[in-house]
């Protein structure tokens, strides 16, 4: 009988209809396939049936963060070629049984199951977001799905982030560190909310305090900063705290929905309105543009995803449902200026830095990977694992073009029309 390392990649190629270009090495110490690439370490029967029943993304993922399921060699290299075979095909179960029609798949997949061992589903990581149905956006949601994600340990993400504890996209100059990228980043919202001391700045989704911090310090303003994560809002507080700035920077946990004490001078949304959701998205601006003062400025920043011919058929990614971002959803950059608009905002300028995001991921992994016993010990292994498959795989799917993150500035435009900006609006960029 042939190894299992053979079985396997004969039966999944057959499954898949194409070459597998991965090599394959089994638990039982055996190897398959090409052997100057990365290898897909099946390390257990356990793998199979996590795959084998919930066939597509979230199997593999499931397997992943299990432990069941490593690469060994580039991580990068890896997850490229797998995403051509299961994240871009995007059939998952409904491909299968379509498959299974085919006599030949079924022996196949027969097989499998019996290579798997015996037929009983093992239970989901302890990671993976379990919840039942329900109505997706309400205050209560948000809080919890916030909460996974955010409350996974200050620690963590300083050890992830970096000094800068900074959670999103950096801005890049060639040779440049992660650090002197985030401040030149936190430096470029200023500038585009065109902040002057003695101004207010509402920052929604405010994080660990540090776009409210360089505001505060370097331009003068007072700050109003909200977040839903507890352990955000406390290590922000002491930040502001240690800085002296405690006068002119407030930190809250607190919906944007219940902020009611504009209006404020400029709004920065950084990173936040992918929680929002696509049936929010019209209150979430509205609310926003309710708090400025006329002439003021929004800078949404954003990440997009690539529109679909048929907008209905979105589905959010299982895996970063699952285990990453729960009821997050990306809209296309052109959905999210059109709602803007309909709020009220006059769009000014829309900037995109996709690059620069797979930079700053790949850097987070870099972080992560550096000190990897560390980052298991304040977390978990499982969790550990999310990560560096989320944040890896993002960087590819920002260099590949199939997302992307974007800078709007919109305006609460008066009605006489002067909108307060500078005839050249790029001014600060040069």
């Amino acid at each position: 009988m042939a190894d299992a390392a053979s079985r396997l990649r004969s039966l999944a190629e057959q499954l898949l209809g194409v070459p597998l270009p991965l090599r394959l090495r089994a638990w039982d110490g055996s190897q398959a396939g090409p052997p100057d690439a990365p290898a897909l370490v099946v390390r257990n029967r356990r793998a199979l049936r996590r795959m084998l029943f919930k066939p597509g993304e979230l199997g593999l993922a499931r397997a992943w963060v299990a432990g069941d399921l490593e690469v060994e060699g580039d991580l990068y290299t890896a997850l490229d070629a797998m995403a051509g075979l299961v994240w871009e095909r995007g059939d998952g179960a409904r491909g299968l049984v379509e498959s299974l029609r085919d006599p030949a798949v079924r022996a196949a997949v027969r097989e499998l199951l019996k290579l798997a061992g015996p037929p009983l589903p093992p239970a989901p990581p302890r990671e993976e977001v379990r919840r039942p149905r329900r109505r997706l956006h309400t205050r209560h949601t948000d809080k919890r799905a916030i909460s996974h994600h955010y409350d996974v340990g200050n620690d963590f993400y300083e050890l992830v982030l970096g000094p800068s504890m900074v959670y999103s996209c950096a801005y890049w100059e060639d040779g440049g560190s992660l650090e002197t990228a985030q401040r030149d980043k936190l430096e470029l919202i200023s500038a585009k909310l065109g902040l002057t001391p003695g101004q207010r700045l509402l920052d929604v989704g405010c994080g660990w305090g540090s776009l409210a911090i360089h505001a505060a310090r370097e331009h003068g303003v007072s700050v109003v900063g909200v977040t839903l994560s507890q352990e955000q809002a406390a290590y922000a507080r002491k930040r502001v705290a240690d800085e002296g700035l405690t006068d002119r920077v407030e930190i809250r946990v607190q919906d944007y929905r219940d902020v009611a004490d504009g209006p404020f001078d400029a709004i920065s949304s950084i990173g936040m309105a992918e929680h929002v959701g696509a049936e929010r998205y019209l209150e979430y601006a509205s609310q926003l543009y309710t708090l400025l003062k006329p002439g003021g400025r929004l800078l949404n920043h954003q990440i997009a995803r690539r529109p679909q011919r048929d907008e209905s058929a979105y589905e959010v990614d299982e895996f970063i449902d699952a285990y990453v971002f729960p009821d997050g959803e990306l809209a296309p950059l052109g959905t999210t200026v059109t709602q803007l608009e309909r709020a009220g905002f006059e769009v000014r300028d829309v900037e995109s830095i996709r690059e620069h995001y797979a930079r700053t991921l790949r850097q987070w992994v870099v972080n992560l990977e550096a000190d990897w016993d560390r980052a298991v010990r304040l977390s978990s292994p499982g969790r550990a694992r999310v990560w560096q498959l989320y944040m890896a795989a993002s960087a590819l799917a920002f260099e590949r073009n199939r997302i992307g993150v974007n800078q709007v500035l919109a305006v609460r435009t008066p009605e006489p029309g002067g909108s307060g900006l500078p005839l050249r609006t790029r001014t600060w960029n040069t």
